[in-house]
């Protein structure tokens, strides 16, 4: 059960890094995200 939580956990951060990567920087300042903190706010909707 371990094992599949955990390969759950890391697709939610890759689809979640892959969607907000692919906005604009004028999209990402809209929500008031910097690029650089994409990966953080990922592993938080995994945590």
């Amino acid at each position: 059960m371990n094992i599949v939580r955990s390969y759950n956990n890391w697709r939610r951060y890759r689809e979640t890094v892959n969607e907000l990567s692919r906005l604009s920087q004028r999209e990402l300042t809209g929500f008031g995200i910097a690029r650089g903190d994409i990966s953080a706010i990922a592993r938080r909707t995994v945590g």
